[in-house]
Parts: structure tokens; sequence; C-alpha cells
């Protein structure tokens, strides 16, 4: 199946009704969500993109394995199909379950995170950097200069610039582990490649330190690496992951997204102490280090998905939807990250809306203006996911003003997508009438999650 006679390996069983508002509708519904697509209503969404965390689409077998849950409080055989299909599949020798990957990340802060460190990692995770400050230390972003440029077509703007983190671990008090994601989110969906992730791994031990892998996208990565890396092309996605996994001491996992379910995550570590406190800090926020705050059948449909995730056929045509949109959106001229992402196409708001300062949220603004095209939901990766200094106060201002399309697994077709691409282009026509947002209410923590906002009008 090549790139250009791609299609879906699978077929519909079942279809849910989606909801087809009117410009009315959904202008009312913007307005009382305050302008934050996270706060509107899934009855008011007709297609939604906001994010692909536990909105895929599970399969017969995933289905079927849900009625084979075995609803013991503790040692429930699903988590002992679980651990056997992790180790198999991405190595780790003990697995940790969580109720999402957020869990993972709290855990993991709290056992390894003193006061003062520093956590360099390639580039931030909104919930990811927000664990490691609660715990007391300082994220550096280690990722390469062209990760912050849109328009560079680095094949691996994951890939960590190796000469800053040798100067930010010299320059640390204590550096206790390396947050590695593959592949980068917030950059894109963009991957690092297998060398540098080697080489990353040497210089961590060297110091003394640990790399501890965001897997959530990994599989995705593997196929990056498969295409774009020389001497891996005829590697099975399977086989790239194993490799990847085993130049990490352990791992953090939202199942939510390569794993094919609707919730789960897990810990995964190579460390027999490490593991034993991760099942003892399990035991006191998630539940007994056997269910992790998940039901048996949630982790019997994880155990299934992940299988069904390294299927090379299930890979590509993933890949290759995402990339689809993406190549509409710029044959429409309508600028986005470059090159195209693993999970999402990411839409270039500070070249959509020159004329918008980013302190007026332009690509929050973008995101509700697309809304109010289409009902198409997408989400903000800006100004207001990066959030505040928590020295200063201030609005930190990244370099990527970005509104994320994601993309949910096996969910929608082709057809959608197209009507999506349409839908910007007509936002994107309009740009110039466009003004920017003000915020009127701002949460403590992740304030994208909630945070409200009102047009500023002429």
């Amino acid at each position: 199946m090549s790139d250009h006679t791609w299609f879906e390996p699978y077929k519909i069983k079942a279809v849910e009704r989606i909801p087809i508002t009117t410009p009315e509708q959904r202008a009312a519904a913007l307005e009382e969500a305050g302008w934050n697509t996270f706060l509107l209503r899934s009855d008011q969404v007709t297609i939604d993109l906001l994010t692909d965390s536990g909105t895929n689409a599970m399969s017969d077998r995933q289905w079927a394995g849900l009625m084979m849950g075995g609803e013991a409080y503790a040692g429930s055989r699903n988590f002992y199909h679980l651990e056997e299909t992790v180790r198999r599949v991405y190595g780790y020798r003990y697995v940790v379950p969580t109720h999402q990957g957020r869990g993972a990340e709290h855990i993991v802060s709290r056992m390894l995170i003193h006061k003062g460190d520093t956590i360099p990692g390639n580039m931030y995770f909104t919930t990811t950097r927000q664990h490691q400050e609660l715990a007391g230390g300082t994220f550096a972003d280690v990722i390469v200069d062209e990760a912050h440029d849109p328009q560079s077509r680095h094949p691996f703007k994951g890939n960590v610039n190796l000469e800053r983190l040798e100067k930010v671990i010299e320059q640390a008090e204590r550096v206790p582990y390396l947050s590695i994601a593959g592949t980068v989110n917030m950059a894109g969906g963009q991957p690092i490649s297998l060398a540098n992730l080697r080489a990353v791994r040497e210089i961590a031990h060297a110091h003394g330190a640990l790399v501890i892998f965001d897997a959530t996208r990994a599989v995705e990565n593997a196929w990056f690496i498969k295409e774009r890396e020389p001497g891996h092309a005829d590697r099975s996605v399977a086989e790239i992951l194993l490799e990847m996994c085993s130049l990490t001491d352990g791992c953090t996992m939202s199942a939510k997204k390569d794993s094919l379910v609707n919730i789960g995550g897990w810990i995964g570590l190579n460390d027999p102490d490490l593991a034993a406190q991760a099942r003892n800090l399990c035991v006191v926020y998630e539940g007994l280090h056997t269910y992790g705050g998940l039901a048996g059948r949630d982790l019997e449909a994880i155990a299934i998905g992940i299988e069904e995730s390294v299927d090379d056929d299930h890979v590509r045509a993933r890949i290759l939807q995402v990339r689809e949109l993406g190549e509409m959106l710029e044959a429409a001229g309508v600028p986005i990250v470059e090159p195209i992402g693993g999970h999402a196409v990411f839409l270039d708001a500070k070249r959509i809306y020159p004329h918008i300062p980013q302190e007026e949220f332009p690509a929050q603004r973008l995101a509700g203006e697309i809304y109010l095209d289409s009902g198409t939901r997408t989400m903000e990766r800006g100004i207001v996911s990066a959030g505040r200094d928590p020295e200063t106060g201030e609005h930190r201002h990244p370099a990527l003003e970005l509104v994320r399309l994601t993309i949910p697994r096996r969910v929608y077709t082709s057809r959608h997508l197209a009507g999506v691409a349409r839908s910007v282009a007509r936002v994107f026509e309009r740009r110039w009438t466009t003004r920017g947002l003000e915020m009127v209410f701002e949460p403590t923590y992740l304030r994208f999650f909630q945070a409200r906002f009102r047009p500023l009008e002429s």
C-alpha cells in the first residue's frame, strides 16, 4: 500500500450520529463557552478534532475484551495480560497501571524530583511540566532550534540539541532524569531519531541521569523513523518501537492515544527499586498496583489495543490520513507546521493572523472562528497553553502559536476531513477582518482547559 493508494485497513461495524448545527446555534454555544473550545458540549460539535486522547474507535476485539474483564480488586487477570503485552511490545520489565497519562506523570515526578532539580527535555508538554513544577523541579528546553520554526522541513524536529543538553546538565544543581518525548506534541507531532535518542542516552548515563520516555505516541514516532531515518525502511514498526524503548530507563504512557482506548495509562520501568516506589505511590494516588484506577475491562482493552497499534498497515493509514488533511490545507494556501506530523495538523496562527499580537491570543481566536464556520472543534497550542512563568507571573511567549487539528484514530473518513479543510480555508480567506481576544477568567493551573475569553471587536 503506497502513499498514493492507501486506504483504511478496517471496515465500519457501528456508527454514531453526529450533530449538525446552525451558525446561530454555534455562535450562542461559543459565547456560552467563553470562546474556549474545551468548554463546548460534545452535542454542540460536528467534527471533533480537539484531541486524539481517548477519542479513538475501539475494534471488535477490544469490545469483546471488555466482556473478559476480571473485576477483582487485587490481581485481576487482565493486569497480567497487560503486563505481558507491555513487556513484549515495549520491553519494560515492570508495569504500573494508572488512570491515564497524567497519573503516570504525577507518580514519576513525585518519585524522582527533589526541590531545585532541573529536568531537561525536548520541548515542554503542558501536564508534564506542571507535574515537574509542582514537585519542585524546573523544566529546561533542549530541543533543536528547528522545532521552534514552523517552516523548517527538518525530518526530526523532536531531536535534542546535544551541546545544549550538556550545558544544561553541567550548570544544573541536579538532573534526576531527562524527559524525552516521541513524537513531540507541542512542536507539531514531530519525531526524534533513533540516532539522537541513542546519543541522549549516552550523555544522560555519563552524568548519572535517567532517560524517562513519554511513549504516548511512540508508535507514530517509530513510523517516521522507518520512513525517514536511513537504514530502517525494511524494519517493522514493532521492531523500531522496541529499540526506541530499549534506549530509555522507563516511560510514562497515556494509552488513550496510540493504544486505541478511551481511558488508561501506565508506567514502564526497568529498575526494581524504582518499580517498588512506583507501585507504592500508585496505591496512594491511583489504586492498588494491579489496577491503577482502572477496571479490569479497561486493562484488557489496552492490552489488545497495544497489539493492534503496532500493525504496520494500521500505522501507515493513520499517518497518511493526517498527511492528506495537511496537504489539502497546503493546497489552499493555509500556513501549517512543516513537515506534517503524526497525530495532527497544526495551523500557524502567527502567519494566519500576523496583525493580532500574541497577547491577544490569535490561536485561541482561530480555534473559535473554525468552530463558528463549520462546527469543527480544534484546540489552541500557543500562549494560552504555555501559561505563566511561576516566578515572574508573566505570560510565557512560545515561538509557536498554533491551532491543533487532532485526528482521532479510526473515527473520521477522508470526506469528513475534506470538509474541515474547506472550512479552515474559508476562515483563512477572511483573516484580515478578524480581531483578537481578551482573557476574562484564568484558573491557576493548566489554564487552557478552563479559561474564558471575549472578542476584541472594533
